[in-house]
């Protein structure tokens, strides 16, 4: 590409910043989107839904802490399995990380837009957002839903933000995650204190008939919510000194994430109760802060448009962080060269892999005529496969290099990798059957998506073969020294 060089990218992000892009995707569409969704599942369970969630997250946290720091280069887990493994498994990894965050870019916008359309109507702006009609586009001269305008309207936004500054996507996201925790906080003081508050909502725990069984489909469905700490390692080459900042920040954004889940499902539940979170569905923590927050507030009037604000700001920053997320990822592909070398290069101007921001943006934006259930099915599955494989790469690793150079090593290995293979897999296989029972949609796409990369592999390996592929200089001069 004219204008484009391959050299590395510079380290412009701090500690604060790249725990802020981890928390920024955990405590995205999440936690206002999904908690209905496993309360109608899991009852008042679902807080056990999203403990349990982070303690098999914290699992494979540890085997991410320790490669990232092993291994300080960008592109998360495929950076990793690239070192490790050889030509095809590392290109499986990396094509599935890098459809997951597509994917999930997708569902964020999607979850952008009817909760953008709820706080114009607020304030009176439009009708409620099940009475906006569509809007016609004259370049196609067709009708087109304003919600899905809006969701592609945010992609190309963002995309456009991540493909000029680095720095300025990483402030972004650093004031974006703060506003929105801010504004959580502010939600669980008012319910904690709330005469509406009972423990009586937590009895029984467990729906009837299912019983304890229902936690585990649950558990599938929300997993995305907890892929923010793959998303730091995406840009390990942007933070500054990522053997030390990488580890902290993965287990800082970790524990706060979870606290902050914990505490808005308990007040969720504990206030409007586990049926009324689950008949309010995507809203359902909307409608638990409407329940008991003041009314007439200057600016924001009521406690359920705070609640909207916040959603909107929530959904941004996870949308902000996979676009930054899944251009690394196709970057890092690009520059080893398991996609065309354009992926891999830097533009001269705005510093920033430009070609796999636009590239990944094209599959993001398809990605926004999906029902926002099959999105997210889709991305927590291609999640826990990616993730299985990275807990199997630290294991491997330890074999093959005892002696390498670890600034961080995870405690009591090999138990924290193998329970983290076993717990992905188990959310793996009970997704797998959830889907085949009630979203083939998704499973068609996932298998079509895996053939396609089947096919890209096999193209790109001819290519590779011809004699007058001239990558191999420039992939020397890029690649970090890795130290043994």
């Amino acid at each position: 590409m004219s204008g484009s060089q391959t050299r590395s990218p510079e380290a412009e992000l701090g500690l604060l910043d790249a725990t802020m892009i981890g928390m920024g995707a955990m405590i995205g569409a999440g936690i206002f989107v999904l908690t209905g969704l496993a309360a109608e599942i899991a009852g008042p369970a679902a807080i056990l839904v999203f403990a349990l969630n982070g303690i098999v997250t914290a699992f494979t946290g540890l085997s991410y802490a320790e490669l990232a720091a092993s291994i300080p280069k960008s592109g998360g887990g495929y950076a990793f399995v690239r070192e490790i493994f050889d030509d095809l498994s590392s290109f499986i990894m990396g094509w599935m990380l890098w459809f997951a965050y597509m994917i999930a870019g997708g569902l964020y916008a999607l979850g952008f837009a009817p909760n953008f359309l709820e706080l114009l109507h607020v304030y009176g702006l439009v009708p409620p957002p099940d009475e906006v009609g569509a809007v016609v586009v004259p370049v196609v001269d067709a009708g087109v839903p304003l919600a899905f305008l809006l969701a592609f309207v945010a992609v190309l936004g963002l995309v456009a933000l991540n493909a000029v500054s680095t720095a300025a996507s990483g402030s972004a996201e650093t004031v974006f995650t703060i506003v929105k925790v801010s504004i959580l906080v502010v939600f669980v003081g008012f319910g904690l204190a709330s005469p509406m508050f009972s423990g009586a909502e937590f009895q029984p725990l467990f729906p009837e008939g299912a019983g304890a069984t229902a936690i585990l489909p649950a558990m599938g469905l929300t997993f995305i919510a907890f892929e923010g700490y793959d998303l730091i390692t995406t840009v390990t080459e942007e933070v500054e000194n990522p053997r030390e900042n990488i580890p902290k920040a993965i287990f800082a954004s970790l524990i706060a994430t979870v606290i902050v889940y914990l505490a808005v499902v308990t007040v969720a539940v504990g206030t409007l109760g586990a049926d009324g979170l689950a008949d309010a569905g995507e809203a359902g923590i909307a409608a638990a802060a409407t329940s008991f927050m003041p009314t007439g507030l200057p600016i924001i009037q009521n406690g359920g448009a705070l609640i909207v604000f916040g959603a909107v700001f929530s959904t941004l920053t996870a949308l902000n962080a996979v676009v930054i997320a899944s251009s690394r990822v196709a970057f890092s592909m690009g520059r080893e060269g398991q996609l065309v070398p354009s992926f891999g290069q830097i533009h001269h101007r705005y510093g920033t892999p430009f070609v796999a921001i636009l590239s990944s943006a094209v599959v993001m934006l398809g990605s926004v005529a999906l029902p926002t259930q099959s999105a997210g099915n889709m991305a927590s599955l291609f999640f826990l496969l990616s993730f299985i494989i990275v807990n199997v790469a630290v294991i491997r690793l330890r074999r093959e290099r005892p002696n390498m150079n670890r600034p961080y090593e995870m405690p009591f290995y090999p138990a924290p990798p193998l329970i983290g293979v076993a717990l992905n897999l188990i959310l793996a296989g009970v997704l797998v059957e959830y889907l085949i029972r009630t979203d083939p949609l998704a499973l068609v796409l996932s298998v079509a998506w895996i053939l396609l990369g089947g096919v890209a592999y096999l193209a790109l390996n001819r290519v590779r073969a011809q004699p007058d592929r001239d990558l191999t200089d420039a992939d020397t001069e890029i690649t970090p020294e890795v130290e043994d």
